[in-house]
């Protein structure tokens, strides 16, 4: 199980305690020091949706100018931002054999895909 996010996040936070408190052992893996490919976000995208892996509600995606906000219109514009702005990345994201499989965090979500 790898978890892609940045540290100082309070739902990445919240995501490595749930999953320590059960009995995972998560690997992290911080894109902001590490960084990301395209065809890892590529594969995020197609697995939850290029509109869900970009955090439009994060302080990243708002200091952008609008001229920068409307170019992203699909997926590969999606990735070209993300690219550049990690930080603008919905985290975490939980993968396990490879596979993505969680996006943010909700308890509920995390119990039922992995319990």
């Amino acid at each position: 199980m790898i978890v892609y996010g940045i540290p100082n996040c309070n739902t990445v936070k919240k995501a490595m305690t749930w999953l320590t408190e059960n009995g995972f052992k998560p690997e992290f893996h911080d894109f902001k020091k590490k960084g990301i490919s395209a065809e890892k976000l590529n594969t995020w995208c197609d697995t939850f949706g290029w509109e869900n892996v970009l955090n439009k509600k994060g302080t990243t995606w708002k200091k952008l100018s609008t001229e920068e906000q409307q170019e992203v219109n699909s997926k590969e514009s999606a990735i070209k931002v993300l690219m550049i702005y990690t930080s603008a990345i919905k985290r975490p994201i939980i993968e396990v054999d490879g596979k993505p499989i969680l996006i943010s965090f909700s308890e509920e979500n995390y119990q039922n895909a992995l319990k």
